[in-house]
């Protein structure tokens, strides 16, 4: 089941852990830095696409980001 709270909070750790701004997320993904922003709190999720790009820039699996499994690969 999708956790919200999980992809929130992992795209932040992710970010941070990897030394990436928000807008080197937002440009990488072809979105603004308020998407991400938005992402990271908690008020606004993804398309499915968007979702696939941020699991090729993190390289993890979609299931981690999406807090279906707390491996990250």
């Amino acid at each position: 089941m999708f956790q919200q709270e999980k992809f929130s909070e992992r795209i932040r750790q992710l970010r941070k852990s990897q030394g990436k701004t928000q807008k080197d997320v937002a440009d990488a993904v072809g979105v603004s830095v308020n998407q991400i922003s938005e992402m990271e709190k908690g008020t606004k999720i993804t398309t499915l696409p968007k979702l696939c790009l941020l699991c090729d820039y993190f390289n993890v699996p979609a299931d981690y980001l999406l807090g279906r499994t707390d491996t990250p690969r």
